[in-house]
């Protein structure tokens, strides 16, 4: 039987966490291979959940059931779907500096910056090695929001993984390029993710640009499924430069934004992506850091809080 180069770089890096059996690594093989079915049944979308009710139903819970397999530790019983398969917003700035990384990186254990017991550690061999791919949330959609090639992957083994059994729906690209797709989403007003995965070897694999209308983890997050993190800043507004355009109300994927209000910025609702902030044609918005909004996932800052941290001892990280 022919196994792709690539699928054995997947099962060879699996191994050295130690913690991953054959069903952690199986889970990771179907949600690499069959990516566009697995996000179309996650989402409710795919044509058996839909047509067939009750097949559908049954072919939803064997889903869930299998994203449930594994968990050797006593902790991973409670962790639920968010906690196994979530997205960190990042601003525009943040996201640049993860696309234009040029040596391996290694920060576990991030848990002031990614508030999940699971999936929380940046991990990148080979940073340079972006792929885009066409955004299996958006092509789950009767009308998806356009284009469909947002979505990228960063570093090995995904690259090479998603590259070879996706080859008609995702192409290498260029860190250039990578800055390219990322600001202009952010001028349509979509909003970047950083995503985890538990199957994607417990660490960050992809930046996806997000619309509310069409992204599985929006839609999930929208109705009490806590799947996003918000990125520790949060929106301010200037109401005497404010001249009541609306752009920003339009483009706020979070619905955060009622300039009928007393108070403009539902700081509740609000995730600090900065997409209003970005397309105010009066610069009436700002960004300011929240602690109450968690820790934001800024590269280069944890990066050398790492480099600190590694004087003297062995902390696990390296950059």
């Amino acid at each position: 039987m022919f196994i792709k180069p690539s699928t054995r770089a997947f099962f060879k890096e699996s191994k050295k966490l130690g913690r991953y059996g054959l069903a952690e690594w199986l889970h990771g093989y179907i949600y690499g291979r069959w990516v566009y079915t697995y996000i179309s049944i996650g989402t409710g979308e795919h044509w058996a959940v839909k047509k067939f009710r009750p097949a559908g139903e049954l072919i939803y819970r064997l889903f869930k059931a299998v994203t449930k397999i594994g968990g050797k530790e006593d902790n991973k019983a409670s962790v639920g779907w968010s906690d196994a398969y979530h997205g960190k917003v990042v601003t525009l700035e943040s996201a640049r500096r993860l696309v234009t990384l040029n040596q391996p990186i290694r920060l576990p254990n991030l848990e002031k910056v990614i508030p999940y017991p699971r999936a929380r550690d940046i991990i990148l061999e080979n940073p340079d090695h972006i792929l885009v791919l066409d955004c299996p949330c958006r092509s789950s959609r009767e009308n998806p929001c356009l284009p469909l090639d947002v979505c990228l992957i960063i570093g090995e083994p995904f690259f090479s993984f998603i590259l070879e059994h996706h080859a008609k729906k995702a192409r290498a690209v260029t860190q250039d390029e990578a800055l390219a797709i990322i600001e202009a989403e952010n001028r349509r007003g979509h909003v970047s993710h950083a995503f985890f995965k538990d199957a994607m070897l417990d660490r960050f694999y992809a930046i996806c640009n997000c619309c509310s209308c069409c992204c599985g983890a929006m839609n999930a997050h929208r109705h009490g499924n806590p799947m996003l993190a918000s990125s520790g800043y949060i929106c301010r507004m200037d109401q005497q430069r404010c001249i009541s355009c609306g752009t920003c109300v339009d483009l706020c994927q979070f619905a955060a934004i009622d300039l009928q209000a007393e108070s403009p910025v539902d700081e509740d609702k609000c995730m600090g992506c900065g997409v209003c902030v970005n397309n105010c044609p009066e610069q009436a918005l700002s960004l300011e850091r929240d602690p109450a909004k968690g820790e934001p996932l800024e590269i280069h800052n944890l990066m050398a809080q790492c480099r600190e941290a590694a004087v003297g001892k062995d902390s696990g990280c390296n950059s």
